[in-house]
């Protein structure tokens, strides 16, 4: 079955969920101490740290849609200590130091993302087994290895990060072809709207105003326009990530790509014993164009990929519904992975957006002058990302100098995207290119294909 049941609904994470009771948009202009504008996980974690650390200030989220509408109510589930940038881009610019640091601190934040669940009883299927990085062949194996071997040159390798044999891998979980693995303990799987939709409730315990239904317009030193009212505050913070080029003169700060996921019926015991995967580790591959996967807590599994990358004019889904050529795409690699899904049906498929900025690396800043924040750019790793982003842009506003704002991705700027077409054609040729080179390595080339290399250096990455 190469079809889902359903397609675009948001999520799947929100099909399996109650219906989120729709918030009141704003009623007219108002003041603020902080206007945070997107209601996903980044504006929803600043404003959780805002009020945690100052309870006395006026903090409110603009939200055009609802709380978690975006990518933080779509994701893979994959709460990960894995941070979307160059390590020699940034030791170049702040040292090699900065780089550990921030390794060490996106570590912690896996940790300090279930503690708050813990605190705040936001019950979001969170299980910490940590995540396997399988290798498929020849060219996938001899890039984890040589991973393997740029982290401990880096002094990145924690002994609890270890390479795995092929039987090693099959002890925990059976993956066609693959050939080894890495593993790292330092991630987690989430159920991603349940720890949405339980973040915007104990923010609103706070005393945070969340207003759906809004859109903000644009954005100006001291004032969010909005056409329901102006909101002005001493700081505004945009946390839009993926819907960013949405918002007036930002159209080309950041390219919203596209990734899609499916989800299984639940399996039958038959097969999960073939497959062999007792634990909530998640998974992943070595392809250029890579896939993520989790075993669900209701007994499915959940795999996403790349679908079609990009849409002229940064465009985004309607609704979340995806192209049946994305579907098919993902069930192939679903039924190579995992031969015994095969008897299982596609419930629900869906995809979102996620913010890549020109050098594919994240960042959060404040200007100082102007009082404007904005912080994103995760490239697809913004689970755990998105909760250090919150608490920096609070230590920001509040002008704490922490050991998380003295971080290498803070104050950060990066150069634009190019225009249209320029950045349609790019963004096609690249996937293109890294999707062909996976086609020659799984046909037996045993190294990294130079397409995959030329696609890197188009890419910028």
């Amino acid at each position: 079955m190469t079809s889902a049941r359903r397609n675009g609904g948001i999520s799947y994470w929100y099909a399996s969920t109650a219906t989120p009771r729709r918030r009141a948009p704003l009623d007219g202009p108002r003041t603020a101490d902080v206007a945070i504008v997107g209601g996903g996980f980044t504006g929803l974690w600043a404003a959780y740290y805002l009020k945690t650390l100052e309870p006395s200030l006026d903090v409110v989220v603009l939200e055009r849609e609802f709380a978690g509408f975006g990518a933080s109510g779509r994701n893979g589930g994959w709460l990960s200590s894995a941070f979307s940038a160059s390590r020699d881009k940034l030791a170049a610019a702040r040292g090699r130091d900065a780089v550990l640091a921030l390794q060490r601190t996106m570590q912690a934040t896996v940790d300090e993302v279930i503690d708050v669940c813990a605190r705040e009883g936001i019950d979001a299927d969170i299980v910490k087994h940590g995540v396997l990085s399988v290798a498929r062949g020849a060219a996938q194996q001899a890039r984890l290895e040589a991973e393997l071997a740029e982290d401990a040159r880096w002094e990145l390798r924690e002994p609890d990060v270890v390479e795995l044999t092929r039987a090693q891998v099959d002890a925990r979980v059976r993956v066609a072809g693959a050939t080894g693995a890495a593993f790292s303990p330092h991630c987690a799987r989430v159920h991603p709207a349940k720890l949405v939709r339980g973040l915007a409730a104990a923010v609103e315990r706070l005393g945070v105003r969340i207003y759906e239904g809004t859109e903000v317009l644009g954005v100006d030193p001291g004032v969010a326009r909005t056409a329901h009212g102006d909101v002005r505050a001493g700081h505004v913070l945009i946390c839009l990530e993926g819907f960013t080029a949405g918002l007036e003169g930002h159209e080309r700060d950041w390219v919203p790509l596209n990734s899609a996921m499916v989800v299984t019926e639940p399996l039958s015991g038959a097969a999960w014993r073939e497959i062999g995967w007792d634990g909530a580790e998640l998974l992943g591959d070595g392809a250029h164009a890579y896939m993520y996967a989790q075993r669900t807590a209701d007994g499915r599994i959940a795999l996403g990929g790349r679908g079609v990358p990009y849409r002229f004019g940064s465009r985004t889904d309607v609704d979340g519904r995806t192209q049946e050529r994305t579907i098919r795409g993902l069930v192939r690699i679903l039924h190579g992975m995992f031969p015994a899904a095969r008897g299982a049906g596609i419930e629900h498929a869906w995809c979102g957006v996620l913010g890549v900025p020109r050098d594919w690396s994240p960042l959060v800043r404040v200007d100082a002058d102007t009082r404007v924040g904005i912080a994103g750019g995760y490239v697809g790793n913004g689970v755990a990302t998105s909760n250090l982003a919150g608490r920096t842009l609070a230590d920001l506003v509040l002008a704490r100098e922490t050991e998380r704002t003295a971080l290498p991705w803070v104050g950060k700027t990066v150069r634009r995207w190019e225009p249209e077409p320029l950045r349609f054609v790019g963004a096609h040729l690249v996937y293109g290119l890294y999707r062909a080179a996976d086609r020659r390595e799984a046909a037996g080339l045993e190294r990294t294909s130079r397409l995959a290399k030329a696609a890197s250096l188009l890419a910028g990455r």
